[in-house]
């Protein structure tokens, strides 16, 4: 199920949307060097900049990465010596945000961010939204943190903040119409569907993958901060109205029936 768009105007341009757009792209391209798939470089600045579970509950302890790619944090059993000077944890939790694993991620999150963060940033004054936006991303590496503390794994990307934005959006515009594209095995069609439903499916979705994620093998290192969506989701739902001081109340009418 893809999102392609959705069919509440907007009643002013979303200038935050599109920068927070155009600084992931700019972050990814540039600052990783982001491709098709990341080269040591791009490793390096998300081994870097990416918000590590184990630095924000060990403050003072810093993680690098070795040679082979590996990303090791002073004081893990196993390791000696000292990590080369990085970004404070309190700063990687703020750069997280704009960093990206692979351009499917960077698009995947673009494409949802331009459809439901405009109307959002519409909800309310753009300082508002700013302060919406990172406040989501936050708490959802809070809580990707909550599930493993000692991950030497760094979080990265917008999802955590968009996933906020959509938890807002469910609440705020249930009825709105989402055109998805929906795959049934090798075939596809594309129909309108309530918005309700499709962030609603949505978020059941992770839950289901984050609570599989948990009971794998791996231990929750699937390579998806499922807990991230979940955590940045919740907050919006729950902040949305303290944040949302413009909303577009009549967004339905035209699905409304008539009455005569």
């Amino acid at each position: 199920m893809i999102p392609l768009k959705d069919d509440i105007p907007t009643r002013r341009f979303p200038i935050l949307t599109v920068a927070i757009i155009v600084a992931c792209c700019f972050v990814y391209f540039v600052f990783e060097h982001g491709g098709w798939g990341l080269g040591s470089t791009g490793n390096e600045r998300v081994a870097d900049y990416g918000a590590i579970p184990y630095e924000i509950t060990h403050p003072g302890k810093e993680c690098g990465q070795t040679a082979d790619g590996q990303v090791v944090c002073e004081g893990q059993e196993g390791v000696s010596g000292t990590a080369p000077d990085q970004p404070p944890w309190w700063i990687t939790i703020f750069t997280s945000m704009f960093l990206h694993g692979s351009l499917l991620h960077l698009a995947g999150n673009m494409l949802f961010l331009w459809i439901f963060g405009n109307n959002i940033e519409d909800s309310m004054s753009r300082w508002r939204f700013a302060l919406f936006y990172v406040l989501g991303g936050l708490i959802a590496v809070y809580a990707q943190t909550l599930i493993d503390a000692d991950a030497a794994v760094p979080t990265v990307g917008a999802s955590g903040a968009i996933a906020a934005v959509l938890g807002g959006y469910a609440l705020l515009y249930p009825r709105a119409r989402v055109v998805t594209v929906i795959f049934v095995i090798i075939f596809f069609t594309v129909i309108e569907l309530p918005a309700l439903l499709v962030l609603g499916f949505w978020a059941l979705l992770q839950l289901f993958l984050g609570a599989t994620d948990l009971t794998s093998p791996s231990g929750g290192q699937g390579g998806v901060a499922y807990f991230a969506h979940i955590g940045g989701f919740a907050f919006g739902l729950l902040a949305i109205k303290l944040f949302a001081n413009r909303v577009y109340e009549d967004y339905d009418r035209a699905h409304r029936l008539p009455v005569y």
